[in-house]
């Protein structure tokens, strides 16, 4: 299985409702994959009788909790860069090197800005957008989650 397979596996897994998938090949290659998403689980208890209708319980996900300023109405103009992918952020492409953005640089639509690692593939994240970098939402080395803002772009 090469990387483009992979990847695009990777992708539809994020874009689909399933929440674990392995797989094993014929050649002992095997893929495991499972979302982290935090989800609230609610149960009533309830005792089952054989005349009584059965319920299924609620599943909602676990919603965000968090101040909100008055200067979010500026952000709405911001495009993000958001992780294609689950890995680990890095901002350069080595530790003794500068990083590929800082807030303040202009940047275009297919520059590298970043690389994630998943898989111990190093996959380099372009610009979807021409801009300046306003804010770099994560760290480096973090674990970023499919979606996770990198990336503020005026």
């Amino acid at each position: 299985m090469d990387y483009k397979e992979i990847k695009k596996l990777m992708d539809d897994m994020g874009n689909s409702k399933l929440e674990e998938l392995e797989i094993e090949f014929p050649d002992g290659v095997k893929i495991s994959m499972k979302k982290s998403e935090k989800r609230e689980v609610i149960l009533e208890p309830h005792v089952i009788e054989a005349s009584a209708p059965m319920s299924v319980p609620a599943v909602r996900p676990q919603e965000e909790k968090g101040i909100v300023a008055v200067e979010d109405k500026k952000e709405e103009n911001y495009k993000v860069i958001k992780s294609p992918m689950v890995g680990t952020f890095y901002a350069s492409s080595s530790p003794d090197k500068d990083p590929y953005v800082k807030v303040g640089d202009k940047i275009s639509k297919g520059q590298v800005v970043c690389i994630v690692e998943a898989m111990k593939l190093m996959n380099e994240i372009e610009s979807e957008f021409d801009g300046e970098v306003v804010e770099i939402c994560v760290k480096n080395e973090d674990v970023v989650e499919y979606g996770t803002p990198l990336f503020k772009i005026k």
